[in-house]
């Protein structure tokens, strides 16, 4: 993968080469191998490379034969031999990047969907003197904008969109809200006032005058007909469509390697991966935290030990997250969204000395339905027959009664609770209620949130299964998630690929019925039973977990100090913007060892030190970016 970002001035006039030059510098960590600018009349274009495919050629941006084009492109078309054997163009490089150049030459924009892959790319054409940024269909990787009435700049990251800019832009209040409902903002919004992030599955056109229309270009498709799948055939589908899926995201010309936590996503892959590839071991990667309740080495060590790879393992402890968590804020351009974010950067560290490319397990629960929340979906949405009044007065009578041991059942009655379908889908994952996100924000103005853009893929019959999963893919998934895995490895120049997020098993998931999904009390029935054909039974019946780490002891012990001094001191944004006596009393009730409130306590800390990052006069990201350079 690689960084781009640009320039386009609706006057016409030079891009200013030294600008260029600086946003292109702080992208270095995504494309240290290679980086190049291209310019033409109100028009600008840079790149930087971390060399995958081709590595000797496929020098960007690049123009096609015939001159029209011009492209600047982050990612990988896995499918990218078969479409150049069908296309009839003078090729010069070898690589995936020349692709897509011949195919929109001979083919126009709509050709881009026949791309399998992961990517973001701009698209000049020299000939209408428009601009196409296009975004893959998940949003595996990220693409940034922010306009005015003189320009539109671009990039891979919001660090180099903010490296134009003579003024930095100030903090989003309207994103507030939906960062203290999901830790992360929904695109197409961030936490910067004005910059916008591309949606996934959509492609922006900006005219020579300034004009930006964006377009959906792809969704998920409507479950196929009752009675259409027996379960034996969505098992045989879905193992073919996993292992195509593997294979393609092999394609490469340096070295792949595989993350390894021991559960069901990851193990699967890997052992997708040793059958396709028998004459070579693979190279898994684990991370642990030293706590024998929440690590799952010993899983990842079975399941090496089953496939047979080699594999390497890293420990992660509270140190890491106190020294590391400003440079990967830095890295992030918004607040860490899960404490695993931290640890999946020591992952690819470790990585990186062995591989440059990685397969992970991403997109396995949201498109099987395999988080807990699936099984009681049906029960919660029951209780929405409830007025709202008297749901949201019984969750309040009893959710701050419930121990921590309780943790699970604690979420489920907050979802139960919420106020709308949206709200419901959203509480499974948010830290902080409504309720409490209107006491935290007092009287800060908010944005309407929507249950996402995908609702034409949703059934008549009301699927609360495949609602939940519709609007995981909208927001959890991209936003948070992929989010995390693109810039966490991308920190440490290591390119990430979730093959079960290649388009066609997603195209075959939302076909599938939810019975095969959630089947019998079991989550993620029918890729449990792909699984099985392949990994030890204890691997795939095994109690979900997750990847966890320690944060309530933490809280309580070697981060306490700064907790407190981050969210209620006198500097403090979180305790300057939010209601100062909530914030306290949520640090007193994790205090008191009786309540684990490390949930909201992490989502605060986080806002607080992407603002010092971003803001602050200490840790500033132009300090983070001077000491890198």
């Amino acid at each position: 993968m690689c960084g781009i970002a640009g320039i386009l001035r609706f006057d016409q006039a030079p891009v200013d080469a030294g600008v260029l030059a600086a946003m292109a510098r702080t992208l270095a960590h995504r494309g240290p191998d290679d980086h190049g600018f291209w310019q033409a009349p109100g028009v600008g274009f840079a790149h930087t490379r971390l060399s995958i495919i081709d590595l000797s050629g496929s020098r960007q941006p690049m123009q096609s034969a015939d001159g029209r084009w011009v492209i600047t492109f982050n990612g990988e078309i896995f499918n990218y031999r078969a479409l150049r054997a069908s296309l009839r163009y003078p090729f010069r490089t070898d690589g995936d990047t020349e692709v897509i150049l011949a195919g929109v030459s001979r083919h126009g924009l709509g050709w881009i969907e026949n791309l399998v892959g992961q990517f973001a790319f701009a698209l000049h054409d020299m000939s209408l003197g428009t601009t196409h940024l296009v975004r893959d269909r998940l949003g595996v990787l990220p693409l940034y904008y922010t306009t005015t009435p003189r320009q539109l700049v671009f990039g891979s990251e919001i660090k180099a969109v903010l490296a134009s800019a003579t003024a930095q832009p100030g903090v989003d209040l309207l994103s507030l809200d939906a960062y203290l409902s999901g830790r992360s903002v929904p695109s197409p919004d961030t936490l910067f006032e004005g910059i916008k992030k591309l949606p996934p599955a959509h492609r922006a056109t900006i005219t020579r005058e300034g004009t930006v229309r964006l377009t959906r270009y792809w969704q998920p498709p409507a479950a196929d007909a009752r009675g259409q799948w027996t379960t034996s055939a969505a098992v045989d589908a879905v193992d073919a469509a996993v292992t195509a899926a593997v294979d393609s995201a092999l394609v490469a010309d340096v070295p792949v390697g595989a993350y390894l936590s021991g559960g069901v996503d990851s193990s699967l892959i890997v052992a997708k991966i040793a059958a396709l590839r028998p004459d070579r071991r693979v190279q898994t990667f684990a991370a642990g935290f030293g706590n024998p309740a929440t690590d799952e080495l010993p899983w990842a060590r079975r399941v090496s030990e089953h496939v047979g790879t080699d594999h390497h393992e890293v420990h992660v402890d509270a140190r890491d997250f106190e020294s590391l968590w400003p440079e990967l804020t830095w890295h992030r351009d918004a607040p860490i969204s899960e404490p695993a974010d931290i640890a999946v950067y020591r992952l690819a560290q470790t990585a990186g000395q062995s591989v440059r490319v990685v397969l992970s397990g991403e997109g396995g629960d949201e498109l099987f339905a395999g988080y807990p929340k699936y099984r009681a979906a049906r029960a919660v949405s029951a209780v929405t027959a409830l007025p709202a009044g008297l749901r949201a007065r019984g969750v309040s009578a009893l959710e701050h009664r419930l121990p921590a041991a309780l943790g699970r059942a604690r979420i489920a009655l907050r979802a139960a609770g919420a106020d709308t379908r949206a709200e419901q889908y959203r509480t499974w994952f948010a830290p902080f209620t409504q309720q409490e996100r209107r006491s935290l924000l007092g009287s800060l103005p908010t944005r309407a949130l929507s249950l996402g853009t995908t609702g034409s893929g949703r059934t008549g019959n009301h699927d609360v299964i495949r609602e939940m999963l519709l609007a995981d893919l909208d927001g959890w998934l991209p936003d948070n998630l992929l989010e995390r895995g693109d810039r966490m490895s991308m920190a440490a120049s290591l390119e990430l690929r979730p093959p079960l997020l290649d388009h066609r098993l997603v195209d075959l998931a939302f076909r599938l019925p939810s019975s095969v999904k959630v089947r019998g009390g079991t989550t993620k029935w029918v890729l449990k039973e792909v699984a099985r054909r392949s990994l030890p039974a204890e691997v795939v019946d095994r109690r979900k977990v997750g990847f966890r780490v320690p944060l309530g002891d933490w809280f309580r012990s070697g981060l306490r100090d700064s907790m407190w001094d981050r969210l209620t001191g006198a500097d403090s944004f979180v305790a300057q913007t939010l209601d100062r006596t909530a914030v306290r009393a949520l640090l007193e009730r994790h205090d008191s060892g009786r309540f684990n409130e490390e949930n909201r306590i992490w989502t605060l800390m986080c806002l607080e030190v992407w603002h010092e990052t971003f803001f602050g006069t200490h840790s500033s990201a132009r300090t983070i970016q001077t000491q890198r350079d």
